[in-house]
């Protein structure tokens, strides 16, 4: 199952995977472009990143520092089940 997690203000989406018993967390980000949309995957905690289209180098360099801002949120929710199932929040 796939969780969000943020919508940019350029409508690009950012989503996660559960935790899977190896504590990876995969996390998918899509932007809308003409004719259809820009995508990577990124699987934490080792910031390995694959399936990446349309996507510039430099662009995976602004995801890569988004994601390590915020990996310790995506890791909690993905263990919790969500956003909108982890405690405190």
């Amino acid at each position: 199952m796939l969780y969000p997690f943020m919508t940019l203000e350029d409508e690009t989406e950012i989503v996660h995977s559960d935790m899977d018993e190896q504590g990876r967390v995969r996390v998918e980000i899509e932007k809308p472009v003409d004719g259809g949309f820009h995508s990577a995957v990124c699987t934490l905690p080792a910031y390995e990143w694959s399936e990446v289209n349309g996507f510039s180098t430099e662009e995976i360099v602004h995801y890569q520092q988004f994601l390590e801002r915020g990996a310790h949120l995506i890791m909690r929710f993905a263990r919790d089940g969500g956003y909108e199932h982890a405690a405190g929040f």
